[in-house]
């Protein structure tokens, strides 16, 4: 074999060799073949939902009674588009009254006749339901839309004049986020294995770096009403305390910066509530809400999203942590959701 032929071969291995040794973020190992099982989420059996166990702290825990919410966020991650809206019950997320479709060219952000529609269907539903609670209540005869009603709040084997009370004030709406949670998964792939390997490294159950999927879409310039800037929603003073820089420069619109700031605090979230249902709340509610709810409930988190009612945990903190179990179910699945 001569000089130049024997470089070359060395130079087919080390290339054979990297390729090798690469690390897809995904993790799909489907070839994308039509003998490739790809079964819908109901379909999917529990046990392929398991999760890896991290490498000090702790595991996610998904307890089947968050499971209504878990497909709740998972349908309007993945099957709602922005121009369909669900009118559905804020407690009892199963309960959706309907899902409709927005006239017209619907963006990101909607037209105030479109609003308006929306604010209508809700309204529509509260009436319906202050009519079927007075009905119930003075035992007075149902109408077939009234029974469907009726059939919807008695899923799951729930009492319904428990479920029916107060259902009018529980209307809620949420639009499909289809679209931009697709965008968030392509923007993803271009910080997944560094994201990854930060928590890695912290300790951390990598996962986590699917966080920003709740909180911003992977935005880098996102900011929030409250002040929170970035693909990982960082306030000011958060910043200032789990990624100080001395340098001017606001390192909240880094995404790499701020994916080290995020393991700061979710490690020392961790540490503090001892669980990671309540430590990824605290992302959303701050620790010390969450500590609160733990000395009020107990450490039982589903007890805590049933049942607790302090400042400002409203719907946005009871959903968080479902809404990081749906998706993360669905990054590490995009092809089963994004055929």
């Amino acid at each position: 074999m001569n000089h130049t032929r024997l470089g070359a071969w060395f130079f087919l291995v080390f290339i054979l060799g990297l390729t090798a040794c690469s690390n897809e973020p995904y993790r799909d190992e489907s070839d994308g073949s039509a003998t490739d099982s790809i079964m819908q989420p109901e379909q999917k059996p529990f046990s392929q939902y398991d999760y890896k166990p991290p490498t000090q702290y702790g595991t996610f825990i998904r307890p089947g009674e968050l499971e209504p919410a878990v497909d709740f966020w998972r349908k309007t991650y993945s099957l709602w588009h922005r121009s369909e809206v669900a009118v559905h019950d804020d407690r009892y997320l199963d309960v959706i009254y309907e899902v409709f479709v927005l006239p017209g060219n619907v963006g990101e952000g909607l037209t105030s006749e479109q609003k308006q529609i929306v604010s209508q269907r809700r309204e529509f539903w509260r009436t319906q339901l202050s009519v079927l609670e007075d009905k119930v209540r003075n035992n007075i005869a149902l109408n077939a839309n009234d029974r469907q009603i009726i059939a919807k709040l008695n899923h799951n084997g729930r009492h319904v004049s428990h479920v029916l009370t107060g259902a009018a004030e529980r209307i809620r709406s949420q639009r499909g986020t289809r679209e931009r949670f697709k965008q968030g998964l392509d923007i993803s792939r271009r910080y997944d294995r560094q994201f990854r390997r930060i928590f890695k490294e912290a300790g951390l159950p990598e996962d986590l770096a699917f966080l920003p999927h709740v909180e911003s879409s992977f935005q880098f310039s996102a900011k929030s009403s409250a002040g929170a800037v970035g693909m990982w929603q960082f306030t000011k003073s958060g910043a200032q305390t789990f990624m100080p820089d001395n340098n001017k420069i606001d390192l909240r619109l880094d995404p790499v910066a701020s994916a080290v700031g995020a393991a700061n605090y979710l490690k020392h979230a961790y540490k503090k509530l001892n669980d990671w249902p309540a430590a990824i709340t605290s992302y959303n509610h701050g620790i010390g809400g969450m500590k609160r709810a733990q000395n009020q409930v107990g450490r039982d988190f589903v007890k805590i999203v049933d049942t607790y009612t302090g400042p400002a945990f409203g719907f946005a903190s009871r959903n968080y942590y479902a809404q990081f179990l749906a998706a993360q179910e669905i990054a590490n699945n995009p092809r089963q959701y994004f055929p």
